[in-house]
């Protein structure tokens, strides 16, 4: 199945022309948080050894979309680049892809990691082929919080390695932090609850496959804007499916896979996975009880439409790959294993 990483990734890069490039293609979130951000670029020079390297707009409020578009494609022409992550998500990056330069990053390719609005990215990137990883956010995942979690921190590692690593359930999960202007963002994560096992139902076979998918509603736009792949290409693949903290009901959530029931889509795919769904906002704070209920709903209406629409599908439920933490990283168009009778997800990070 692979093979785990246990130790830090302070030896990937221990050249110091090597470089990890920290970009807002969406939301300056630095701009937003700049004590949380030097913070994530000490921690990321730490635990990689590699220098971080900003661009003009990583932490400029509204940047034009060309001018963001300008800094992706410099970032993987430059040589001494060897990995780009995002500072954070956003709600516009859609409006940068006309300004990518296809032949700058098709012959430069290098790891990209994002989530969220990044999804926009990552499946410009998969539709270029080239394989990216889905999670990572320096303001979210490495800059807040006492440390970086473990499991976080090891999946980086591997994925920047290029090697295996068996994930495993962290135990504990947080819908958010603190906000960004608040001290304790730098000191403490935000409230964390247990969790039990990742759930799996449909087929129990053994796949595996490449990724695609994403942020629920950025791939509405996606569709929405003709930006997906052709039908046809996604034959086999693992569906990926995770939510912004805009909370999204359930009814409309079945309304979106329906449609991609009813257009065939869904059938394609030889297993899907939906990451752990958050269930509250800084604004909005239901009973732990409310929010066990909502995220049970919205399990049911994904294993009810895979039962309707494709039966022989792999199902995983839980994996915290999306907007909770810690967060785990994903191959996105790269390959993961789903093996429900172990019940155990190996992602294949090799390029």
């Amino acid at each position: 199945m692979g093979e785990v990483l246990a130790s830090s990734c302070g030896r990937v890069a221990t050249q110091k022309d090597k470089c990890i490039a920290v970009l807002s293609p969406a939301m300056a979130g630095p701009a937003y948080g700049l004590r949380v951000h030097e913070q994530a670029v000490r921690r990321l020079q730490e635990i990689t050894g590699c220098e971080v390297v900003e661009f003009p707009t990583t932490r400029m409020l509204q940047a034009p979309a060309a001018q963001r578009a300008h800094d992706v494609n410099m970032a993987f022409a430059d040589p001494a680049i060897t990995a780009i992550m995002t500072s954070v998500g956003g709600s516009d990056q859609i409006t940068i892809l006309p300004y990518l330069d296809a032949q700058i990053i098709q012959e430069n390719p290098k790891p990209f990691f994002g989530y969220s609005d990044n999804t926009h990215l990552l499946n410009w990137l998969w539709r270029h082929g080239i394989p990216s990883i889905y999670g990572g956010s320096t303001q979210v995942q490495i800059g807040p919080g006492p440390q970086v979690d473990s499991w976080h921190e090891q999946c980086l590692c591997s994925a920047l390695a290029g090697v295996d690593l068996v994930l495993e359930n962290p135990g504990e999960s947080e819908d958010h932090g603190h906000d960004w202007a608040d001290p304790r963002a730098l000191t403490e994560y935000g409230v964390r609850q247990q969790v039990g096992p990742w759930q799996w139902a449909g087929s129990s076979r053994q796949i595996r496959a490449r990724t695609w998918g994403g942020c629920v509603q950025v791939l509405q736009e996606i569709f929405l804007a003709d930006h997906a792949p052709v039908d046809a290409e996604l034959d086999g693949a693992i569906l990926l499916l995770e939510f912004s903290d805009d909370l999204m009901e359930p009814l409309a959530f079945g309304y979106f896979l329906r449609a991609l029931g009813e257009r065939g889509l869904l059938e394609r795919f030889s297993g899907v996975m939906l990451a752990r769904v958050p269930a509250t906002t800084l604004d909005y704070q239901p009973t732990l009880a409310e929010q066990e209920r909502y995220r049970r709903a919205m399990d049911e209406v994904l294993v009810g439409a895979c039962q309707r629409y494709a039966p022989d599908a792999v199902i995983c439920l839980g994996v915290p790959f999306g907007h909770t933490r810690p967060q785990l990283l994903l191959p996105y168009g790269g390959e993961v294993t789903l093996d429900p009778r172990a019940q155990q997800v190996c992602a294949h990070y090799r390029r």
